[in-house]
């Protein structure tokens, strides 16, 4: 604890108020000197980059709104292959303060489709409650009016993730944000046994291992540029815009392994293990 943060424990109540405003002015000063840095190295590697294919996702990472460093990948994205609606698609939003596309909304003016299953009660954008499937889930763009091609689409919903991504016909986003499940090592192709009432019991039986996604998105016309350094959220453009615009990597080189959840001799392991499911797995 620093020691503003001493000092206003230890004070008595009525001075509480005021070391409690210093403190408060103390810890948002330094929040705002750290979103400065943020993006006046955001702003280099943009223009470092600007010539040329992106190589290097990674350099960008900036926390703005998004759970990890997404929003500074997303933006160097749009940043360099454009945008054709500014039209996003999100869901698995909680009630919208911490997601992939907030950023856009706010501060891009984007128009968008935010779903969630849950009871939001204080939501900071137009949540629709939805519970998704991979049965419902183009009705639901329909019924949203989704554009058949928009810019950016964003799955997290922890546990049927692949299915979902999977099930989508006939709309076309152009870079597709979902989460895969880091626990399992690169090169093995597998996801969990799709049942539409599931939901994630916080273990590390959920989603999809990247070697999967990266099978489906080469069947839907799409390549792997990239993963967050934390090992949660894997990013995918059209071939098209990845071949113009990304200097494409291995894929192995690409994958992140979990910088999340529990430990084992010192290394993250992420979610714990689920052992009651382990023979669940489907083989992609």
């Amino acid at each position: 604890m620093s020691v503003l943060g001493n000092i206003y424990f230890a004070s008595p109540g009525f001075l509480r108020k005021i070391f409690g405003g210093i403190y408060k002015a103390y810890k948002d000063f330094g929040a705002d000197m750290r979103r400065a840095l943020s993006e006046r190295n955001f702003q280099k590697a943009l223009i470092d980059s600007s010539e040329g294919k992106i190589e290097d996702l990674n350099i960008f990472e900036q926390k703005i709104y998004s759970q990890h460093g997404e929003d500074g990948i997303s933006r160097a994205i749009f940043e360099k292959i454009g945008t054709v609606g500014k039209f996003c698609v999100e869901f698995g939003v909680g009630n919208g303060s911490e997601c992939n596309t907030r950023y856009f909304i706010e501060k891009e003016g984007w128009d968008y489709l935010h779903m969630d299953a849950g009871d939001t009660v204080v939501p900071f954008t137009d949540i629709k409650r939805e519970f998704i499937t991979a049965e419902n889930i183009n009705n639901l763009f329909a019924k949203y009016t989704v554009p058949r091609e928009f810019d950016l689409l964003s799955i997290d919903i922890d546990y049927n993730d692949y299915w979902i991504w999977k099930a989508i016909e006939d709309y076309r986003p152009r870079v597709v944000i979902i989460e895969y499940n880091a626990s399992i090592p690169f090169g093995e192709s597998r996801a969990v046994k799709y049942n539409p009432e599931a939901s994630w019991d916080g273990t590390n039986y959920f989603g999809a291992s990247l070697s999967a996604y990266i099978k489906l998105a080469e069947e839907k016309g799409y390549k792997l540029i990239g993963c967050d350094s934390t090992g949660v959220n894997a990013f995918f453009v059209t071939r098209e815009l990845a071949d113009k615009h990304f200097a494409l990597k291995d894929a192995k080189q690409l994958y992140k392994p979990p910088r999340y959840g529990a430990k084992e001799g010192g290394e993250y392991i992420g979610h714990p293990p689920n052992n009651k499911n382990s023979d669940q797995w489907i083989n992609i």
